[in-house]
């Protein structure tokens, strides 16, 4: 098999080990494909090919979703008394600091988890990965012609390298604006061959020209791509897994239609199909642990995960009893917390929250919230000392969340009542997912109610109300072109709040933010310094490590020094976190 080189531009270091783990829910085989002659040798090389970064705690912190515990704050549950108050929580790295101010991470290193370079390294690494299958794919074309499982085996490549390219666009550019505007912007370097060199230097290009490629790799990866190779679908680009894909670059390049297409090869046209694929919320029922509830969130069999990505990351522990979290005003406006929504009554937390398996802080003490899908699966290296590494199953993409993409475009071409029926549908099919004691519990004892248009129209009409903007006019800010008219705004309002609940802690809701031109802020510590991002700061996008900077990319901030670099193996407290 041929060597694969990565040089000074990628600054690849050795990734995570992915041993076996006999007690964890890591056991598993990530690819299962019949092997035989030496197709097996791309095939054994794509297993490798999949990203092990993980974005979802950077953009948690760089988005609205997180409060600073030092600034003084309501706390969360409405029945507290309300006042003001502030935690000393330490902070879990300096980055994270840096990080929160909108500043470049300088005190994060490629050895850190959840840091830029991480990001950096594991995509461009799954992204050298795939070039050199393809390379490998094209030289046995050449000699024996082209089989279904090696046009198989390719497209799975181009989709991995469009997927890792589009994240790296996503996080260390502006967002997509339109052909024109984009080409302003700068890009990342979008890499298609083998490094065969001992240092590369590569240009940043522009947005526009990265999702040019980017819907090249796809469309072609898609002409071909197939589940016949593959026993477990969910750890690969399968065919539902690659139409959503698809589905959401199209979303994030405003081409409404071509997510629709999409989403129906998912999701169907009809409700039956679309409640199978919807998230199954009875599967909790009998979870009594974090491990329980978080195999039943990440679970392949689960209809609702349609792609799933063993990643290297802390987001757990980095989530909970720290710094920066999900609490007071960020927990109410994203976890639905109130008493007076025509959604739910009685109970103060959305009942879907409590019963996919939400965790809570202690009694009055706002720690922070965090959310079961996300708990951490640590696979250890040695047993005897304790240590490992963190993983985070990454659900790339999912059912409920293609749902509310196929809602957002069908509202934007005009389509509000097809629209309105699907934002119905996120939530009333969530409903009937329930096991029976709790549809019981809840609905039949009217605590939780069916959504309907006219509660959209008239709730969500209400600038008052968390979530709900007065227009929605900030999407200029991205393009003069993207423009929300005045009767789409409480269906606008009604998706950024579904869409920011079912993101919760998964990243999506900062490039939710950067795409639609939303203006947000940061207020930090206990003078409560407000830092805001306009919609057009170019804060939006989060600066490139410095170790690239240091190997010639091109920034747009001024050079940092270089911070020295930390230790990736953990110890690991079982009892570090519990249901609460």
């Amino acid at each position: 098999m041929r060597n694969i080189k990565y040089v000074s531009f990628s600054l690849v270091v050795a990734g995570l080990a992915l041993s076996s783990c006999s007690d964890s829910f890591l056991d598993h085989e990530m690819d299962e494909r019949t092997t035989i002659d030496n197709e097996n040798k791309v095939v054994n090389l794509l297993k490798s090919a999949y990203p092990t970064a993980n974005y979802e705690w950077i953009a948690e912190l760089s988005s609205d979703n997180m409060i600073d515990n030092w600034t003084p704050h309501l706390p969360t549950k409405p029945w507290d008394p309300q006042v003001l108050s502030h935690y000393n929580f330490a902070s879990y790295s300096r980055s994270d600091d840096q990080l929160f101010k909108f500043e470049p991470a300088t005190q994060a290193t490629y050895s850190d988890y959840d840091s830029p370079g991480s990001l950096w390294e594991g995509y461009y690494n799954s992204i050298a990965t795939c070039n050199a299958a393809l390379q490998v794919i094209d030289e046995l074309v050449k000699a024996k012609g082209m089989t279904p499982r090696l046009q198989a085996a390719k497209s799975e490549a181009l989709l991995i390298r469009a997927y890792s390219h589009f994240c790296l666009v996503n996080m260390f550019s502006q967002a997509y604006k339109n052909p024109e505007d984009s080409k302003k912007d700068m890009g990342i370097p979008y890499v298609t061959e083998v490094e065969d060199v001992v240092t590369k230097q590569y240009d940043r290009s522009n947005v526009a020209e990265v999702y040019d490629k980017i819907q090249a790799d796809l469309e072609e990866g898609l002409a071909h791509v197939t589940d016949e190779f593959y026993t477990v679908p969910k750890w690969h680009f399968n065919l539902n897994a690659a139409h959503a894909f698809a589905a959401r670059f199209y979303l994030y390049k405003r081409q409404w239609a071509k997510v629709i297409e999409h989403a129906n090869f998912v999701l169907g046209t009809d409700n039956n199909t679309l409640l199978n694929m919807m998230m199954d919320y009875s599967v909790f029922e009998n979870c009594s642990s974090g491990d329980d509830y978080s195999q039943a969130w990440q679970h392949p069999e689960r209809n609702n995960n349609l792609m799933l990505m063993t990643t290297g990351s802390l987001l757990q522990r980095r989530s909970f009893g720290y710094r920066y979290s999900i609490a007071g005003p960020k927990a109410r406006e994203i976890f639905l917390i109130g008493t007076n929504h025509p959604l739910w009554s009685s109970y103060y937390v959305c009942p879907i929250a409590i019963v996919s398996g939400m965790c809570f802080g202690s009694s009055s003490n706002d720690y922070g919230y965090i959310n079961s899908k996300i708990f951490e699966q640590f696979e250890y290296s040695d047993k005897i000392a304790g240590i490992g590494y963190p993983h985070i199953i990454l659900r790339a993409f999912t059912a409920n969340e293609l749902l509310l993409e196929r809602a957002e475009a069908k509202l934007m071409l005009g389509q509000v009542d097809e629209g309105g029926d699907d934002l119905c549908a996120y939530w009333n099919n969530s409903i009937e997912k329930f096991s029976e004691a709790d549809h019981k519990a809840y609905f039949e004892a009217n605590y939780i109610k069916l959504c309907t248009k006219p509660t959209i129209e008239s709730w969500y009409a209400n600038p008052s109300h968390n979530n709900c903007f007065a227009n929605w006019d900030f999407t200029q800010n991205v393009s003069s072109d993207y423009v929300v008219p005045a009767k789409l705004v409480p269906y606008m309002n009604c998706l950024n709040e579904f869409r920011r609940f079912e993101t919760m802690f998964e990243g999506l809701r900062f490039f939710d933010l950067k795409r639609w031109g939303v203006e947000w802020e940061h207020q930090v510590g206990v003078t409560s310094e407000v830092l805001k991002l306009s919609g057009k700061d170019p804060r939006r996008a989060i600066e490139v490590p410095w170790e690239v900077i240091s190997a010639g990319m091109q920034s747009s901030r001024p050079p940092v020094e270089p911070a020295s670099k930390a230790n990736k193996a953990l110890s690991f407290d079982a009892n570090e976190f519990k249901i609460k």
